[in-house]
């Protein structure tokens, strides 16, 4: 079992106006270059940790086609909200959604963690120290 870790997809799997195309030839079918590299590294008993910016879409609704295609590769997945992710709901409704949606390989990583092989996977949002105000 191996734990991979994969950032800033970017999906837009059910709106093409939102394609990554508009940042250069190099991003020409980069959803079918995910997804082949990705069958070819990445088994059943993997974990792919995805850290954020996952679905340009802007509700959960719309974001479940690209829910789907994450849900469809092998390995259990385990995501967290990034600065791009204007679906993230609650965890409460996200949950739901992923079960009234029959998503079962994604987990949720907020305010939580998660045992990984010899890895605790933990994530909290994080917090300035009095003595280091300021971005």
């Amino acid at each position: 079992m191996a734990v991979f870790a994969i950032s800033d997809l970017h999906l837009s799997t059910a709106n093409a106006q939102k394609s990554m195309d508009v940042f250069g030839q190099r991003w020409s079918m980069y959803t079918e270059r995910l997804e082949k590299n990705w069958r070819a590294l990445v088994r059943e008993n993997d974990t792919v940790i995805i850290p954020g910016d996952i679905s340009w879409e802007l509700s959960l609704e719309g974001a479940a086609a690209d829910f789907h295609f994450i849900d469809r590769l092998p390995g259990k997945k385990i995501i967290s909200k990034g600065n791009h992710d204007f679906w993230w709901s609650t965890v409460k409704k996200m949950i739901a959604f992923f079960e009234r949606e029959s998503i079962s390989s994604i987990s949720l990583l907020h305010n939580n963690a998660y045992e990984v092989e010899d890895f605790i996977i933990a994530g909290t949002r994080g917090w300035y120290q009095p003595e280091t105000q300021g971005p």
